[in-house]
């Protein structure tokens, strides 16, 4: 600076968010099963000033449909807000919410980096009956003989399509066929997805598939599985979908590598679903872009989430409600980001994996 000069704090840019000075004492962290919650000020979470919250605001809305004990008292507010401006939404969110940094409950400090990914719901097309074309079955949960219970664990997908007694109990359980066995393993491990199904007197009819149940046999992945055999160092989807072209005389291997099967029930898709998602484990639709799946034993059903991640694929910084899980969804800082439904959702969804922060957002005490 030039002597003889005095400077003037420069204003902020316009539409920029200016946080008021918060001097009062932080809270304790918290232990949340698998996590450690430490209280923040708002000011550490990136992007505040520029994300569309009435993006978020409509997920939330949704929560609030089961909104559990912590959160219930503050839907009516949340309510109101619907209708509120970016100003009022975020003011309110700071002055009512605390932020607390996740990370492990065993992370040394500054330990809070996790892993992003994302999971969307299909789009595929069925047969109701199988035919030369479609022939990969979809199954409702199987019946035991005699009204005696299902074995815990049921039998692996390499059972099921290769043992009588499985196929015995599968019989007639079919909702549809599909024409691709990696698109029936994909739609298993996204847990729920639309078919257009093609009926006997050749109509169509547009359903959604819901998880239902699975077989209770381990996840493991078929990316994993290919990694390890040599196959591919890189195992997104896009690059285990070309492999398989390649190598169709082992696509049955690579399937059998991965014991999990998931069992579906039917829902017919009217016309005000077509911009909702599937329903994730807090019981309420989800909502492309703003609903995450997470390990429920780190961050409750319904909580709202700071997320934070930066990456080839995809930046960002946003709230988010946590609204689903998964069997690979585990540990504290873990996330599975619902990109939405169809072919685009799907490339995004197959291609991100990168770091990730969150920070939950907290009702003040």
């Amino acid at each position: 600076m030039p002597q003889g000069t005095t400077s003037t704090p420069a204003a902020p840019p316009p539409g920029a968010l200016t946080l008021p000075q918060d001097t009062t004492p932080l809270p304790p962290p918290i232990v949340q099963g698998k996590s450690r919650w430490v209280p923040v000020r708002w000011a550490e979470l990136p992007g505040l000033a520029e994300d569309p919250l009435h993006e978020a605001w409509n997920a939330w809305l949704k929560s609030c449909e089961k909104p559990g004990t912590t959160f219930a008292p503050l839907c009516g507010e949340v309510r109101r807000l619907s209708i509120g401006t970016l100003d009022e939404q975020r003011t309110w969110l700071v002055t009512r919410l605390q932020p607390y940094r996740v990370e492990p409950v065993q992370a040394d400090p500054g330990g809070t980096q996790g892993l992003l990914t994302s999971y969307y719901e299909p789009v595929l097309e069925a047969s109701r009956s199988a035919n030369a074309d479609f022939k990969v079955p979809l199954y409702q949960p199987p019946l035991a003989a005699g009204g005696q219970a299902l074995r815990k664990p049921w039998f692996t997908r390499q059972e099921i399509d290769t043992l009588a007694q499985a196929q015995a109990a599968l019989k007639g359980r079919e909702i549809a066929f599909l024409a691709d066995p990696v698109d029936a393993l994909v739609l298993q491990i996204q847990g729920s997805g639309r078919i257009r199904i093609t009926q006997p007197d050749g109509s169509k009819v547009l359903v959604r598939l819901a998880f239902a149940g699975s077989n209770e046999q381990p996840y493991k992945s078929v990316g994993r599985w290919l990694i390890d055999q040599g196959a591919l160092k890189d195992a997104t989807w896009p690059a285990i979908k070309a492999w398989t072209l390649q190598n169709p005389q082992r696509v049955q291997e690579m399937l059998w590598s991965n014991p999990r099967t998931v069992f579906f029930r039917e829902e017919l898709v009217l016309e005000a679903d077509n911009y909702v998602g599937p329903r994730g484990a807090q019981g309420v639709p989800l909502t492309a872009g703003r609903s995450i799946a997470v390990d429920p034993a780190s961050i409750p059903y319904g909580t709202p989430v700071w997320l934070a991640s930066s990456g080839p694929v995809v930046n960002l910084q946003k709230l988010v409600l946590a609204q689903d899980t998964g069997s690979a969804i585990l540990g504290a800082v873990r996330a599975d980001y619902f990109a939405g439904t169809g072919y685009d959702a799907g490339e995004l969804a197959g291609r991100l994996k990168q770091p990730l922060k969150l920070w939950v957002l907290w009702p003040r005490r």
